[in-house]
């Protein structure tokens, strides 16, 4: 006798056919998971609805696969890149509206597709708390003005519950920008006229990029990157080559060898409809806050400055060579950070677990209560519910400080804490993406060389070549990635530290992620150190444009912003930071902070008994 067939089964290929049809894409992949939402190129992973198909189950898995099938259809990737801003909030409000923009073309075609597409949208407003703000703090105006867009795009308006938070910025919108919000429906099958038209509507709201020029223009007349310079948009150009977002006719002018495949991920993960704010930030090194002349801080040039993977560093002889030695080092101090690590594992793997309710008057039956029933027939039938607990999909990145004063244990150490927290993290559903920053040359390289040939100018800023590695990305399996950490064993490859713009870049790749929470960890053992900047300005140059950027990232970013520093008293830095002597502390300082900030996101039941 075979057996009965889930009744959630003719839903998933109902959904199936109906996501491929709306995108017109007949070889869309379309799979059901307890895994974040996500879609990438041709596949969408929706979430996996319970078996007894609620109303509302249903209707957040066809709003979700509807969302990615509009974007589908109706969203060009390369156009989006071409007029996204640089600025992050900028950014952020100019995903939002292109959101709103792709599902208003599915809600105006079709009812049943707006009901879907509506009860999706207030899920996930829901999920990131929008609907208990209380003042503008605590509603992103990029989320507020989405809604406002689809209000105008669709007469719809908000959700009652998130109402309270679309009030608290309407005023202001309204005032500033009105007029641009009247306009964006005539052009809504237009994605470049309503980009146009979002970016009018940025400048005026204050939060576009500082040039007003149309970044179609810039492309048609072919402008060298170089010649940005004066503009302030000096980094953007120069690090086109580095985004897969960008136009591949950017990148044959850079002419830089760079790594761009995790580039290509994050600009698929741009795609994702969950979450068009996390996505909306640009892969760039440039500072996701401001231009670096408003901070009093220039680069001389950033021609020779590169972001690199690990495995194109070196050899891959000598990288499985140095790989299996660091195996020899994580055989001896694995003991202790491993159960941290476990710990760790239990805590996340507690949060992801399914609970029962009980005592319910529907349900399934609960056969561990008809003793009852025994012995008193007129006791009423008990039913329980399995029901999912709230867990926030998460990203962590890891920013290895890989400066020559690192050279010998705290590399090693902090080698192998990384290679033991990324398998722990994967292991339980948790991105994880590994970085390190150094320079490509002591003392300056190739751009104090370009400075001495220009003459000397005066305050020439930042002068040395940035070396940016990435050693697993987010979105990399651990067994591909697990022997690029080796590298940091290799000699020579620890020089100087310019952690302002490594800091900057870690945050931009990570804020691009579709994730609803993100975890920035900086190990550092030291302020930042390049003797060939340091000569030609003031001494406190780049610890001033450190300063400034943590304070930017703990005061406006989403990202969670933490640091350990290894015999340097980084608290003076950071918020949230914890100092240690030894090198051989750092596996459980590292654990225990990621500890902690997972706990503060535990079930306030299960934090008060872990209390207790």
């Amino acid at each position: 006798m075979s057996k009965p067939e889930n009744p959630s089964e003719p839903f998933k290929r109902a959904v199936s056919v109906a996501v491929r049809s709306l995108a017109a894409e007949p070889e869309m992949e379309v799979s059901f998971s307890s895994e974040p939402p996500s879609l990438k190129g041709l596949k969408a992973r929706l979430p996996s609805p319970a078996r007894n198909l609620s109303a509302h189950d249903v209707a957040l898995v066809r709003g979700t696969g509807d969302a990615y099938a509009l974007r589908k259809a109706y969203h060009d990737e390369k156009v989006n890149s071409q007029f996204r801003p640089q600025s992050p909030d900028g950014a952020a409000i100019f995903e939002a509206a292109e959101q709103a923009r792709v599902e208003a073309i599915g809600s105006l075609a079709m009812k049943g597709v707006a009901a879907n597409l509506a009860t999706g949208l207030e899920s996930r407003m829901l999920g990131r708390g929008l609907g208990k703000a209380k003042q503008r703090e605590e509603a992103p105006i990029a989320e507020v003005l989405g809604l406002m867009v689809r209000e105008r795009l669709t007469g719809q308006k908000p959700p009652k519950s998130l109402a309270g938070a679309v009030e608290l910025w309407r005023p202001f919108i309204e005032e500033k920008a009105g007029t641009d919000l009247a306009k964006l429906e005539g052009a809504l099958r237009d994605q470049k006229a309503f980009a146009r038209l979002t970016r009018t509507m940025l400048n005026h709201l204050s939060m576009g990029d500082q040039s007003d020029s149309d970044p179609s223009d810039a492309e048609a007349e072919g402008e060298n990157p170089e010649g940005e310079n004066q503009d302030g948009e000096d980094q953007d150009a120069q690090q086109e080559g580095e985004s897969a977002a960008t136009e591949s006719a950017a990148e044959a002018e850079d002419g830089d060898e760079v790594e761009s495949e995790q580039a290509a991920e994050n600009s698929d993960e741009l795609a994702d409809s969950t979450d068009p704010e996390d996505g909306a930030k640009p892969n760039r090194h440039e500072s996701p806050f401001a231009h670096a002349d408003d901070w009093g801080y220039k680069v001389f040039t950033t021609e020779f400055d590169e972001e690199i993977g690990a495995s194109d560093l070196c050899e891959a002889e000598e990288l499985a060579r140095l790989r299996s030695f660091l195996d020899q080092q994580l055989s001896a101090m694995q003991g202790v950070v491993s159960r941290l690590a476990n710990k760790l594992q239990r805590l996340l793997m507690a949060q992801q677990n399914r609970h029962w309710e009980y005592d319910l008057e529907e349900g399934m039956l609960d056969a561990s209560r008809l003793t009852r029933i025994v012995i008193d027939p007129m006791y009423p039938l008990s039913f329980k519910r399995e029901k999912d607990t709230t867990f926030r999909d998460t990203c962590v990145t890891l920013l290895l400080d890989n400066s020559g004063s690192m050279r010998g244990r705290p590399i090693m150490v902090a080698a192998m804490c990384a290679d033991i927290l990324g398998r722990t993290l994967e292991r339980v559903g948790v991105k994880t993406e590994i970085l390190g920053f150094t320079t490509r040359a002591w003392k300056g390289g190739q751009a104090r060389e370009k400075w001495l040939a220009a003459g000397k100018p005066p305050q020439p800023g930042r002068l040395n070549d940035l070396r940016h590695i990435v050693y697993k990305a987010a979105d990399e399996p651990w067994r591909r990635a697990k022997r690029n950490l080796g590298l940091m064993m290799r000699e020579g490859l620890l020089k100087e530290n310019i952690d302002g713009e490594a800091l900057t870049w870690a945050h931009n790749r990570i804020i691009a992620r579709p994730e609803q929470r993100k975890i920035l960890m900086v190990i550092s053992d030291g302020a930042p150190v390049d003797d060939s900047t340091l000569s030609v300005n003031a001494g406190n140059y780049l610890e001033a444009h450190l300063r400034r950027v943590i304070e930017e990232i703990e005061t406006r970013s989403s990202v969670e912003l933490t640091a350990i520093g290894i015999g340097h008293d980084v608290t003076r830095y950071y918020k949230k930071a914890v100092t240690i002597v030894d090198a051989e502390q750092l596996g459980g300082a590292m654990t225990e902070q990621l500890i902690e900030l997972f706990a503060e996101d535990a079930p306030i039941g299960r934090r008060k008994r872990r209390a207790a």
